[in-house]
């Protein structure tokens, strides 16, 4: 699949390299601000009370 993004992109090697680090951030920027915040109120991980028998 990286293959077929990198034959995909145009230009010489280094504008492929620019190209697909844009890619890369694109990516991360869109799972940091948009698909995290929408998935983390239904993580179970999000009730990390501790009970402490006695109080």
């Amino acid at each position: 699949m990286y293959g077929l993004i990198w034959r995909l992109l145009p230009g010489p090697v280094p504008v492929k390299l620019v190209l697909a680090l844009a890619l890369l951030a694109g990516a991360a920027a869109l799972l940091w601000y948009v698909v995290f915040p929408w998935a983390d109120p239904y993580m179970p991980f999000n009730d990390g009370a501790v009970d402490v028998p006695g109080n």
